[in-house]
C-alpha cells in the first residue's frame, strides 16, 4: 500500500513538473513566435522597397531590356522588371484616373521614358545597401544611365521602425528566459527534494557522483524534450485558434519558422532542465546527512 502511494506521489510530482515546465516554455514560445513573425514581416516590408533606373534618351527599349536581363542575375535583387512608357503613365496617373487626359497635355506623346525598377533582397534593403546598389549600377552602366533613384526616407523608416520592435521583443524574451530558468530550477529542486534521502543513501553505499547523476539527468533530458513538444503543440493550437476565431487576423504558419521555434523550445527546455538538475544534485551530494532533515 505504501509502495503504491509512493509511486503515485512520484508520478504526480513528475507530471506536475512537466506541466510547469511546459507552461513556462509556452510563454517563451509566444514571445519567440512574435519575434520570428516580426522578422518575417520585416523581411517582406524591406523587399517591397523600390529603386528605379532612368536611362539616357539614346537607349532603346531593346537595350534597356538587355540591361534588365543582365542585372537579374545579380545577387542584390529580389525582383527586377522592365517598366514600359505605357505602364509608367498608368502608374503615374493611378488606377482611377484616365491616362489619356495626361497625354492630351503633351499633344498625345508619352513624356515618360522606359525604365527598369528593382526591389532589393532584405539583406541589402538598408540605406548602406541601397547606396551600394546605386553606386554599383552607376559604375557598370554609367554612360547609359541618367539616374538611379530610391526613396531614402522610406528605407530609413522601414529599418528604424522594425529595429525598435526587435529590441523590445529581444528584451522581453531575455527577461522571460531568465524568469523561466528561475521557475524551472525551483520546480526541479522541489521535485528532487523528495529524493534527497535516496541520493544520500546511494552516496553512502559507495556510488560515484556520476553514477548517481546519470538517471536523474536522463530523466531531466526526457522532461525537457517532452515539455518542449507539449509547449509546441500548445503554440500550434493557439495559432490555429487565432486564425480561425478572429477573422481580422490571418496568420500564415510558415513550416520553416515553426520548425525553428520548436527546435528553440526543445533546446531551451533541455538546457534549463539539465542545468537545474545538475545544480540541485550537486547541492544534495555536498550536504551532510544531518542537514537533510
Amino acid at each position: 500500500m505504501t509502495s503504491t502511494i509512493n509511486k503515485r506521489g512520484v508520478a504526480s510530482s513528475y507530471i506536475s513538473t512537466i506541466v510547469g515546465i511546459s507552461l513556462v516554455l509556452f510563454m517563451i514560445g509566444i514571445v519567440l513566435g512574435g519575434y520570428l513573425g516580426l522578422e518575417e514581416i520585416q523581411k517582406q516590408a524591406k523587399e517591397t522597397l523600390q529603386g528605379d533606373m532612368f536611362f539616357v534618351p539614346e537607349m532603346g527599349t531593346a537595350d534597356i531590356k538587355q540591361v534588365e536581363q543582365e542585372i537579374k542575375t545579380w545577387p542584390y535583387f529580389k525582383e527586377v522588371f522592365f517598366v514600359s512608357p505605357e505602364r509608367a503613365i498608368q502608374e503615374f496617373t493611378g488606377e482611377n484616373q484616365d491616362a489619356d487626359n495626361i497625354l492630351e497635355i503633351f499633344d498625345g506623346e508619352n513624356p515618360l521614358p522606359p525604365t527598369i525598377s528593382f526591389r532589393p533582397r532584405s539583406d541589402y534593403a538598408t540605406l548602406e545597401g541601397m547606396t551600394m546598389i546605386r553606386d554599383t549600377l552607376q559604375s557598370v552602366y554609367g554612360k547609359q544611365l541618367e539616374e538611379v533613384s530610391f526613396d531614402e526616407s522610406a528605407v530609413k523608416s522601414v529599418n528604424l521602425g522594425f529595429k525598435q520592435f526587435v529590441f523590445i521583443f529581444g528584451a522581453v524574451a531575455t527577461l522571460l528566459i531568465l524568469v523561466a530558468f528561475a521557475l524551472i530550477n525551483n520546480t526541479i529542486r522541489l521535485a528532487l527534494y523528495s529524493k534527497r534521502f535516496s541520493i544520500k543513501t546511494m552516496q553512502l553505499v559507495g556510488a560515484t557522483s556520476g553514477y548517481i547523476r546519470r538517471p536523474f539527468l536522463l530523466q531531466a533530458l526526457g522532461m525537457g524534450i517532452l515539455s518542449g513538444l507539449i509547449a509546441s503543440a500548445l503554440l500550434f493550437g493557439l495559432f490555429y485558434a487565432l486564425n480561425n476565431m478572429i477573422t481580422a487576423i490571418h496568420l500564415e504558419i510558415d513550416l520553416k519558422l515553426f520548425s525553428i521555434l520548436v527546435g528553440t523550445l526543445l533546446i531551451i527546455g533541455v538546457l534549463i532542465t539539465l542545468a537545474s538538475t545538475w545544480f540541485a544534485l550537486n547541492k544534495y551530494l555536498r550536504m551532510k546527512l544531518d542537514d537533510l532533515y
